[in-house]
């Protein structure tokens, strides 16, 4: 009975929403320039996707690692891991990732050829320690997800006004223990501490003698949006359409006649619409209060 309920609420919060029309990011050209331990950046669109983004403010809802083709991993042993875990071709490109309902598994990039992707490069990662960090995530495959944390991820999607407080969920709390040690990022978060990678670490100066030490954060509280702000990490982008590749952002395709549904016209505006907003920006530009004249203060 509580597996089949376990199984009903994962159904419930890993249901997608529709997908974009017009994909946000070049899929083809993010595939090419991957390296191994690349982090890449998903903005999701399941319910639980939704949660995170609430909470960490963030649009970016799961982070998974990249690590590259079964040639690019070094260990043999690890390889046959892969082989194990992953029913794949040796050309095709792997992640590692941690999923709410599959635990930690291996799967092809392609499964996010629809979605909204960003890269994230650590800089200045040694071969050796790219090697460890894959080696470790590689490692966590099969851990399952804590069933407590399931149903804190339910919990939660009620408003917090009709619940009492010691119901509401503590999942991303400070110390929630247990409840939090499967969030997609901790084992991402995990494999760089493992070769003392920083994240977002904390910068502390001895007072005494002006030395600054660091401090490692608790991979339970990483969020994907830590590897989006790290200064550590390199961000890249491909947009769906780069203006960079035309002779200005000007010559972009925005006249035409392709209509808007009813929820796209809610949030953007049709090339007739833009132009009217141009000159009424134009017909009420603000104006600058008079100079005072210039005079002896006496």
């Amino acid at each position: 009975m509580l597996g089949k309920t376990t199984r009903l609420i994962t159904k419930g919060l890993t249901l997608q929403r529709k997908q974009r029309r017009a994909p946000m990011c070049d899929f083809e050209r993010i595939r090419y320039e991957l390296k191994p331990c690349d982090i890449i950046l998903v903005e999701g669109r399941s319910r639980v996707s939704e949660v995170i983004k609430v909470i960490t403010q963030s649009p970016w809802s799961h982070a998974a690692l990249y690590i590259g083709r079964l040639h690019d991993i070094e260990d043999s042993e690890i390889r046959e891991q892969v082989k194990q875990h992953c029913d794949c071709s040796p050309d095709s490109q792997l992640l590692v990732e941690s999923e709410l309902g599959m635990g930690t598994v291996i799967r092809p990039i392609t499964v996010y050829e629809k979605e909204h992707l960003r890269i994230c490069r650590p800089r200045g990662l040694k071969y050796q320690d790219a090697q460890q960090i894959i080696n470790y995530a590689i490692s966590r495959v099969g851990v399952e997800y804590d069933v407590r944390q399931i149903f804190d991820l339910a919990r939660f999607l009620f408003p917090w006004r009709l619940l009492p407080r010691r119901w509401r969920s503590s999942l991303f709390a400070k110390g929630a223990g247990p409840t939090t040690k499967t969030v997609c990022s901790t084992m991402i978060a995990e494999a760089f501490n493992n070769v003392q990678f920083p994240i977002l670490p904390l910068v502390k100066t001895n007072t005494a003698d002006g030395r600054v030490q660091l401090f490692r954060r608790n991979p339970k509280l990483c969020a994907p949006r830590d590897f989006d702000y790290s200064p550590y990490f390199k961000i890249i982008k491909y947009p769906f359409i780069d203006y960079s590749h035309h002779a200005s952002y000007r010559l972009l395709p925005w006249h035409g006649n392709i209509p808007l549904d009813n929820e796209e016209a809610d949030l953007y505006l049709t090339p007739g619409e833009s132009e009217n907003s141009l000159v009424a920006i134009a017909d009420n530009e603000i104006a600058l209060p008079p100079k005072k004249p210039k005079g002896n203060p006496h």
